[in-house]
């Protein structure tokens, strides 16, 4: 009965109907993607079950999806873990980043009207709300909103569809980020870019996108050494 009541919870705050499994998908996804759960950490299929009140299939389903998305990996045992970043993993998706995303905000450009030019300032208000109150949680959902957002924008879902692939990889990591530098330090070029946004002016939007995204993951990495030094 509980679980089915937080199934029937959780697709009312999405405004779906959604099958148990894609349920469960979703709760994991965001648990992993705003650091719940920390890089390193094992947990196990189990506890898993018992977190999301969810039966035992739905989240080996989401497991195996979330595996083949490269946000968990197997440890044996019935335990998955989300896989700590290395100098090497870094460096590759900073690349891989700096290659798509400021492409797909080039191409929002050409493509936003007015309206999703405000709800975007919307979004990115309430990321600055959450930095200057130092709302951690707040500052990762509003980010990671204002970007999807935007990407969405561009019309162009293959891309669109990697670059949040990336963002599971990394994501969990700026929680990290977050406990070393609270908010008030944390990467954003948002304003800049908006700017941009409104002055039609693809190329300085798209340097703004690659100034945060180079801005975020060098954090990550200095974060993640400093991290690795100590330990």
């Amino acid at each position: 009965m509980t679980m089915l009541k937080n199934q029937a919870q959780t697709q009312m705050a999405t405004g779906a109907n959604l099958p148990a499994h894609e349920v469960v998908y979703r709760q994991l996804r965001r648990r992993i993607l705003f650091g719940d759960i920390a890089p390193g950490q094992a947990v196990t299929i189990q506890g898993l079950v018992e977190t999301l009140g969810a039966g035992m299939t739905p989240v080996r389903e989401a497991i195996r999806r979330l595996t083949s998305d490269g946000a968990l990996e197997f440890l044996g045992n019935r335990r998955v873990c989300v896989p700590k970043l290395t100098p090497d993993s870094i460096e590759e998706i900073a690349f891989m980043r700096k290659s798509l995303e400021p492409e797909l905000t080039r191409r929002a450009v050409c493509r936003v009207d007015e309206a999703q030019v405000e709800v975007l300032m919307k979004i990115d208000n309430g990321l600055d709300l959450a930095i200057s109150n130092g709302d951690v949680n707040g500052y990762l959902e509003h980010n990671y909103r204002f970007h999807t957002t935007l990407y969405a924008m561009a019309d162009a879902p293959v891309m669109a569809a990697v670059a949040d692939r990336l963002w599971l990889r990394f994501g969990p990591s700026l929680r990290v980020v977050c406990g070393r530098f609270g908010t008030q330090n944390l990467p954003d070029k948002h304003h800049e870019l908006l700017d941009a946004l409104r002055a039609r002016d693809s190329e300085r939007a798209a340097q703004a996108m690659s100034d945060d995204v180079e801005q975020g993951m060098s954090q990550i990495g200095d974060v993640l050494e400093a991290v690795a030094l100590r330990s």
